[in-house]
C-alpha cells in the first residue's frame, strides 16, 4: 500500500471524529448510484461504531433533480442545522449550491473521485485524489474505496476484522460496478471483498447468496447482485438499495432483493426499446464521405441524442452501448420543458469532461471521469453545446 496519504484524509477523519465526540448533527449525501450507496454505507455504519449522530442520510432523485447537491435536497435537509455535511461521490462539480449550503449553515466535507472542473467548491474540506496537489499515486479509486480508506483513518486499530471485511464486500462491489481499472489498489478490494462476500453477515447481501445461489455468486453471478443495487430509484431523498443492505431483517431484505431483481429485467428491456430508437435515428443520418461500416451519423463527431420519453437513470447504460458501437463520444439526454439532463460516455483517449469545459458557459451542470460524465443545460442551449462538442471533438 501507498505510504503517501490521500490529500486532506487525515483532515476529514480528525473533523468526524471530533463531531462524534461532540455529538453534532451529522448528514451523509450520497449518490444514488452503487458506488454512493456503498459510500453511504461504510460512512455511516464507521460514525455509529462510534457513537456519532447521523441526523440524516439522502440521495438526489437522478430522475428529477439530477446529479450532484440540488437546492431542492438543501432546503429537505436544512432543518438539521447546525451540521456536518458530507457528501459521498458527488459535490465536486458543485461549486454554487456549496455556497447555498454554506450560507444555510452547513459545514460541507466533499469526499468524492470525480475530475476536478476549473475552480474548486468552497468546502471546509476536500477528499478528492484528483486535486492538482494531491501526490498519492493512485488516481483511480471507486469513491468506495476512497471512503473506505477514510473509515480506516477514522477507526484506525478499532476497525474490527468484522467490520472491515463487511466494509470489504460493500467497496468490492461499488469498484466493479464503477467500471474503475481493476489494477493496484483495485484488484485487492476486488479480490479479498469478493472472497468475503461468500461468508457475509450483511443480511442485504446474504440474500442474494440465497436467491442466486452461492455458487453462481462466486463464479460471477455477483454482477446480478450489482446490477439490482444499481435498479434501484430515489425517492424522497430515500433510496431502495441503501435501505436494503441497511436493514438488519432477512425476511424484509429477501422483499426488497427480489423487488430489485425484478426491476433489473423491465430496466433492461427500457434499456433496449431506447438504443434502438437511437440506432434508428443513427441510420437516417447520410454517412459521411468514405466512411466506414460504423462511421455512422454524417460528418459529425458525436453522436447527441436526446427524449422527453427517456429515463435519465437509462441514459448511462444505453450511451455505453452506443459508444461501444460506433466508437464515438456519445451524448444521450432527457429533454424535460425547459433543461435537458444527460448522461456521456466517450472511447479511450478522449475526455468528455475536457469538452465540456469549452462549454461551460453554456451549461448548468457537468462534470464526471473522462469515459463517462454527465450534464444539466437549458433547452436553449442545446444546439450551440451540440455544434461546440462537435467542433471540439473534430479538432483532437
Amino acid at each position: 500500500m501507498n505510504k503517501i496519504k490521500i490529500k486532506n484524509l487525515k483532515e476529514a477523519a480528525d473533523r468526524i471524529r471530533l463531531a462524534v465526540k461532540n455529538k453534532e448533527n451529522i448528514i451523509l449525501y450520497g449518490d444514488s448510484d452503487m458506488d454512493g450507496i456503498a459510500s453511504v454505507v461504510i460512512l455511516q455504519e464507521t460514525i455509529k461504531s462510534l457513537g456519532g449522530n447521523i441526523t440524516a442520510v439522502a440521495f438526489p432523485d437522478r430522475e428529477n433533480d439530477g446529479y450532484g447537491i440540488n437546492k431542492k435536497a438543501l432546503e429537505f435537509l436544512k432543518s438539521h442545522v447546525p451540521a456536518l455535511f458530507i457528501t459521498l461521490d458527488l459535490g465536486i462539480a458543485n461549486v454554487k449550491e456549496v455556497e447555498i449550503a454554506n450560507s444555510i449553515g452547513f459545514e460541507v466535507i466533499i469526499v468524492d473521485h470525480h475530475q476536478v472542473l476549473d475552480s474548486l467548491p468552497n468546502a471546509k474540506i476536500i477528499v478528492d485524489p484528483q486535486q492538482k496537489d494531491d501526490e498519492y499515486p493512485f488516481k483511480q479509486l471507486c469513491n468506495g474505496g476512497l471512503t473506505f480508506k477514510l473509515c480506516k483513518e477514522i477507526l484506525g486499530e478499532n476497525l474490527s476484522e468484522n467490520l472491515k471485511n463487511s466494509f470489504l464486500e460493500l467497496t468490492a462491489l461499488a469498484t466493479i460496478s464503477d467500471m474503475v481499472p481493476q489494477v493496484d489498489e483495485n484488484r485487492i478490494f476486488i479480490e479479498e471483498g469478493l472472497r468475503s462476500l461468500k461468508n457475509t453477515y450483511r443480511p442485504g447481501l446474504k440474500v442474494f447468496l440465497d436467491i442466486l445461489g452461492q455458487g453462481e455468486v462466486v463464479s460471477g453471478g455477483y454482477m446480478k447482485i450489482i446490477s439490482a443495487l444499481n435498479s434501484a430509484e430515489s425517492i424522497n431523498f430515500q433510496n431502495e438499495s441503501y435501505v436494503l443492505l441497511t436493514n438488519p431483517s432477512l425476511q424484509k431484505c429477501e422483499e426488497l432483493a427480489e423487488n430489485l431483481l425484478g426491476k433489473v429485467t423491465l430496466k433492461q428491456f427500457k434499456i433496449q426499446q431506447i438504443t434502438q430508437e437511437v440506432e434508428r435515428r443513427i441510420s437516417q443520418k447520410p454517412p459521411a464521405r468514405n466512411a466506414s461500416h460504423n462511421d455512422v451519423g454524417g460528418n459529425e463527431t458525436i453522436i447527441f441524442e436526446g427524449d422527453p420519453a427517456w429515463k435519465l437513470t437509462l441514459a448511462g447504460s444505453v450511451a455505453s452501448i452506443i459508444c461501444n458501437a460506433h466508437e464515438k463520444p456519445t451524448f444521450i439526454f432527457r429533454k424535460k420543458d425547459t433543461e435537458s439532463c444527460g448522461s456521456v460516455r466517450s472511447p479511450k483517449g478522449t475526455n468528455s469532461v475536457e469538452a465540456m469545459k469549452t462549454c461551460k458557459d453554456i451549461l448548468i451542470t457537468y462534470g464526471g471521469h473522462p469515459q463517462a460524465s454527465g450534464f444539466r443545460l437549458k433547452n436553449e442551449n442545446l444546439e450551440e453545446f451540440k455544434d461546440r462538442l462537435n467542433k471540439y471533438f473534430n479538432k483532437v
